[in-house]
């Protein structure tokens, strides 16, 4: 589905370049990632109504309220319209831009006898740590150019179990390449994009889906593949591990003939565009490094014993700060900090749904979806919740009457799922930002520990034939 045509909403997400409208989305935002489903409707109305009392109470007043404003419009009328505009041409030039790229999905059929651990995923998706064509302020407003995302996709057909990996044609050979390089018996085919042989947002079909964040700060890592390791075989072959996608794909696997689920992870070079222009103390573009270090200097702080000591002479009482003396716990956490921001960072952006026909939908699989990624999380460290689409409704009998408010979000969930949309508009959602070793635990080639009938495999990597072969 060509880029081109994407709608472009009067507001747009973010403000659509409005004066404090950024402010008024991002309420609304937070209010849905909350589970709140608030609509901004009822506060237009009473907006209205309150114009219109206070136009009975003092009509005099309001009347010059109005002139004031036609007055001054000279003033604010230019700011907020050459503003808009010049988002909006920023939009279009971006949108004009990707309709004219290529893009591909890619199939990995795996082997058998696949015996690497997740680390060698972690070391694809380093090399796919690039960001070209957004060197200069020309290319990026003007030319409109965005550098490239990729989508790591895990996908149930019916039961049966396929691994994607979705990506601008002119780096397939590179992705190919990388994949090869780790993985010697990985078979990589191009592949229909399955996304646009259904609909599950209109009937019959019924569907539940949704994105997830991260549910502390990001430099906070998540519970990656280095800690499924058995204490009890730390030299334990790969093949003899935990993968932590062992849980995820049986559950994948276990679904019915009509039902579909879909897991889709878009990644790409973070460069701090979520702190939305916010400065460091050096006055460079805050990242989130930046963002690591107040956590562990807020953490460090915590652990400094204030002790009071009394002045013999005067008898004044004074507190004292004694040097940090951090439990073993924030040790280990300032730690696991450290390392996860030493890593490459990606904006990452996980969304998943799960589709069936009316007479096939298993409502359960729902809550399976919502704890998709349980085993990522850690008490200590960080974890996935969802937020988004269809986790705004609370089931309340008054949120949606007539299911027309689900109906749409659903739509627009499909539509930016078959975009493979997350960073840009009109679907520019809030991400997370993780490492290499965080994203290569969300979606790496399983190993051969991980036996799911489900799961395609090749019965024999194939080769081309030795050079110097006789003849």
């Amino acid at each position: 589905m060509p880029w081109y045509t994407f709608h472009m909403s009067g507001g747009g997400h973010g403000g659509g370049g409005l004066p404090f409208f950024d402010i008024v989305d991002g309420f609304f935002g937070a209010a849905h990632d909350q589970g709140i489903a608030v609509s901004a409707k009822p506060f237009i109305l009473a907006g209205v109504f309150a114009v219109i009392a206070f136009l009975f109470v003092s009509p005099q007043q309001t009347w010059y309220n109005f002139q004031a404003v036609i007055f001054l419009s000279p003033i604010w009328l230019p700011i907020v319209l050459v503003r808009f505009s010049v988002f909006r041409f920023i939009e279009a030039n971006r949108l004009a831009w990707l309709a004219n790229q290529e893009y591909v999905l890619l199939e990995l059929l795996m082997p058998r006898d696949i015996r690497k651990s997740p680390l060698a995923m972690e070391t694809v998706f380093t090399n796919l740590h690039i960001s070209p064509g957004e060197s200069t302020w020309y290319k990026r407003l003007i030319l409109g150019a965005v550098r490239p995302w990729f989508s790591a996709e895990i996908v149930s057909l019916g039961g049966r179990v396929h691994f994607y990996i979705w990506t601008r044609a002119g780096y397939r050979r590179a992705v190919e390449s990388f994949l090869y390089a780790q993985y010697p018996g990985l078979e990589i085919t191009e592949a229909m994009d399955y996304s646009l042989l259904t609909d599950p947002s209109h009937a019959p079909n019924r569907m539940w889906g949704c994105d997830y964040v991260k549910t502390k700060e990001d430099p906070i890592p998540i519970r990656t593949y280095a800690e499924f390791i058995d204490p009890g075989k730390p030299l334990a072959k790969p093949e003899e591990t935990i993968d932590p996608l062992a849980q995820i794909i049986e559950l994948l696997g276990s679904i019915g003939p009509k039902e579909q689920f879909w897991v889709q992870i878009n990644f790409r070079v973070t460069k701090g565009e979520k702190y939305n222009g916010k400065k460091n103390e050096k006055g460079e573009v805050y990242t989130w490094k930046d963002e690591a270090g107040e956590i562990i200097t807020r953490m460090r702080d915590s652990s400094v014993r204030k002790t009071k000591r009394v002045d013999p002479v005067s008898g004044a009482v004074t507190e004292v700060e004694g040097f940090p003396n951090p439990s073993k716990g924030l040790q280990e956490g300032m730690f696991a900090i450290e390392r996860n921001i030493n890593k490459p960072g990606f904006d990452v952006g996980i969304r998943a749904l799960y589709s069936a026909p009316e007479d096939a939908f298993d409502g359960s699989m729902v809550t399976f979806l919502i704890a998709l990624w349980k085993p990522m999380s850690a008490e200590g460290l960080n974890g996935l919740k969802i937020t988004r689409w269809d986790a705004i409704f609370s089931d309340f009998p008054w949120e949606d009457k007539k299911g027309s408010h689900e109906a749409h979000i659903n739509h627009q969930l499909v539509d930016a799922y078959r975009r493979r949309a997350y960073f840009h508009e009109p679907y520019k959602l809030g991400w997370s930002t993780m490492s290499s070793e965080e994203l290569a635990t969300l979606f790496h080639v399983p190993s051969a520990s991980v036996t799911a009938p489900s799961l395609s495999r090749i019965q024999s990597s194939t080769s081309e034939a030795p050079a110097n072969l006789p003849i």
